[in-house]
């Protein structure tokens, strides 16, 4: 049987990329509006053993790839999405069905991106990509030499990536395609913070145009993984990575690249760009604007709440495979969720997260 949409709602055009400044500045235990992104989870399987994943060192759910029943089942049941991010703690581009859920998404008119490590990414299924309609490709590289990338990623790709996202951007340049909009990604880390200038260089080699330094998850008390807070680069910028930073920021303008830090640089010597409120959850708006799904149907608060408590039943908020959205939006876990969001006193998994999310 076909799942019942939720009710469509009259409101203006919502931008796929400021999705979350469209909902309403009041927030209450139960959501006025209709979630505008979808989180959807298209494997938990992945190729590499990256250090600062939780997926390396415990399995959180049983392996699987979201199935295109499950796909179906969710997001036609949200007539009004504006903007879909296919990608959890897996590697979407092991799912076959990758180019055909894009499509599906883009038949809709949503806006579709996904995170990648870059290590599958061939012409065959580049081209199935850029006619499926995907609008960004975001190619998480982290490392500027293969030297670090081996040891924070797990394998030995930093080549293979490097020629698969050359190949592709020589291609889409050759055949004229502007989307996929191919963006490189470095998590901020203090191990990394020098290879700032060249990985813009080496973005540049290989025809990327926009650079994200994001954000690294970690939580005070080590929980999953081995993210440390004393190897995060943003709230302990020191001066020499902030200069650093600036090195970056001028070669990346000389070269014609788009630079972006999450958070931006601000007092050298003491933080990038951070919360000024002790309680650094209090603006998070996600539990009113997005749904995370994972590959197996189960609903979490967002992308980062694997990383923060061990066992995924602290934080269900429902079961895509046994409960209709409608159901799980505004049934009762995810009031008592918004409930203590709202609170001195937050859900575990949102404690200090205001600090140090990724975009």
């Amino acid at each position: 049987m076909k799942a019942p949409t939720l009710d469509k709602v009259t409101r203006p055009a919502v931008d796929p990329r400021r999705y979350h400044e469209s909902v309403p500045t009041e927030r209450t235990t139960e959501a006025a509006r209709l979630p505008v992104c979808l989180y959807l989870e298209t494997t938990n399987r992945c190729n590499l053993l990256c250090t600062t994943c939780p997926r390396t060192y415990e399995e959180l759910e049983p392996p699987a790839d979201m199935s295109w029943e499950l796909f179906t089942s969710i997001v036609d049941q949200v007539p009004n999405l504006a903007r879909a991010v296919l990608h959890g703690v897996g590697e979407p581009m092991l799912v076959k069905n990758l180019p055909r859920m894009v499509r599906h998404l883009k038949d809709r008119g949503v806006y579709v991106l996904f995170n990648t490590n870059g290590t599958v990414l061939n012409e065959r299924n580049g081209r199935a990509l850029i006619a499926a309609g995907l609008d960004e490709l975001r190619v998480s590289l982290d490392a500027a030499n293969a030297k670090s990338y081996r040891e924070i990623r797990g394998k030995n790709y930093f080549d293979r990536i490097l020629k698969n996202i050359r190949a592709f951007r020589e291609l889409q340049e050759r055949e004229g395609h502007a989307k996929p909009r191919v963006s490189a990604w470095l998590t901020g880390l203090k191990e990394t913070v020098e290879q700032l200038p060249d990985f813009v260089r080496v973005a540049a080699e290989i025809g990327v145009k926009e650079i994200y330094l994001q954000r690294l998850v970690y939580f005070d008390e080590k929980v999953v993984g081995h993210a440390r807070p004393n190897q995060s680069l943003f709230e302990r910028l020191t001066r020499e990575g902030a200069e650093y930073l600036k090195e970056a920021e001028d070669i990346a303008q000389a070269l014609g690249i788009s630079f972006n830090a999450s958070g931006a640089a601000s007092e050298p010597g003491i933080s990038l760009k951070k919360a000024d409120s002790d309680s650094p959850w209090s603006p998070c708006r996600r539990p009113w604007t997005l749904m995370y799904f994972t590959a197996n149907g189960r609903a979490l608060p967002c992308c980062i709440a694997p990383f923060s408590q061990h066992g995924y039943e602290h934080y269900t908020l429902g079961e895509a495979t046994q409960q209709t959205l409608r159901e799980i939006w505004n049934g009762h876990a995810y009031r008592e969720f918004r409930k203590a969001l709202l609170s001195d006193t937050p859900p575990r998994a949102c404690t200090s997260c205001g600090l140090r999310w990724s975009l």
